[in-house]
């Protein structure tokens, strides 16, 4: 009897504890996100996703979400944080260059191709207009990623040993260029002298005397020192760079349907925001050289005769991914 006493004692303190829990309501269950960026606090691409990561938790406040955040290429290279979302595993959201999702898009290059825009203000409009919707569709088909918003901005110059202001000087012009074919085809058209060199072997060869000039974004010449073996920078304005906001689709599809819509609303606000901050970075640090005696600049004159000459060789690349029509939208954009 006393151990039956105890046990109903017992049940009814467990009934008691219950009921008042009951009263207070379950935990709020955490969801934890991860990001990955090659940079630090300072940098566009991790603004960006600060942003974005801001703008969802102000949208969704059914459950608590915890942003884990790692910087400084903790968790390896943007290539390497486009494998984890296409996995599912490790990162769920980033800022990457659209070449590192050409291994399963084919189209993917298209927004990375240079003369894609006109000048800043045609990037905008194309990027505002989701010009590039079949491009990201694609990439969410082939490689399981979401393409939020895009980022990006800085404006790709050509820095040289010597002024490079007219397609005479740019004739013959050792150039190094970044290894997707586009890029070698459209300045073999321009009528330089185009190789495809490793990133980190530029600096060495402009000085060896292998090349004559590169084509960077003032961040990149700067954090390079590409100016002391280049100090002169032609303002081609060939490129100016489009870096999506990414999202793994296996972890968006876990996610609960009212997260999801804020993910989809927050994804081109921080994007936005990251082009503004971007483009505006880009023109200070080219005077903060030009400032410092870096750099020389010197106005590119024939610039229009660049975009005739490199259109055709656009428009067949285009084709050959399958997606002229995309090039075309593009080109059509007022």
């Amino acid at each position: 009897m006393h151990r039956s006493g105890g046990s109903l004692l017992l049940g009814g303190l467990a009934a008691a504890l219950f009921a008042t829990a009951g009263l207070a309501g379950p935990a709020a269950a955490e969801i934890t996100l991860v990001g990955a960026s090659q940079f630090n606090e300072d940098h566009a691409f991790t603004k960006t996703m600060r942003e974005f990561e801001r703008l969802v938790s102000e949208c969704y406040t059914e459950e608590p979400i915890v942003w884990e955040m790692h910087l400084n290429s903790e968790l390896g290279l943007e290539k390497d944080y486009v494998a984890f979302m296409n996995q599912g595993l490790s990162v769920d959201y980033a800022v990457a260059s659209p070449a590192h999702m050409s291994t399963f898009s084919k189209m993917a290059p298209l927004m990375d191709m240079p003369f894609l825009f006109r000048d800043e203000e045609h990037w905008q409009k194309v990027l505002e207009a989701d010009a590039l919707k079949p491009v990201a569709d694609d990439i969410l088909e082939r490689a399981d990623i979401r393409l939020l918003g895009y980022a990006g901005g800085g404006t790709r110059n050509v820095f040289a040993t010597e002024p490079v202001t007219d397609m005479a000087e740019l004739k013959g012009l050792p150039i190094r260029m970044q290894g997707a074919p586009i890029w070698s085809r459209v300045f073999d058209a321009l009528g330089a002298a185009p190789s495809v060199i490793a990133y980190d072997e530029v600096y060495n060869a402009i000085q060896t005397g292998v090349i004559k000039a590169g084509e960077n974004e003032a961040a990149g010449v700067e954090q390079m020192k590409f100016y002391e073996v280049g100090p002169h920078l032609a303002l081609t304005k060939h490129a100016i760079t489009v870096r999506p906001l990414m999202f793994s689709n296996k972890t968006y599809q876990r996610l609960p349907a009212a997260l999801q819509t804020c993910i989809d609303e927050a994804g081109p606000k921080a994007g936005k925001h990251g082009r503004d901050i971007e483009s505006g970075e880009d023109a200070k640090k080219v005077q903060a050289m030009v400032d410092k005696g870096w750099i020389e600049t010197h106005e590119f004159t024939e610039r229009d005769k660049m975009l005739e000459a490199a259109t055709p060789v656009l428009e067949a690349y285009a084709e050959e991914l399958g997606a002229a029509e995309v090039l075309a939208n593009i080109q059509a954009i007022e």
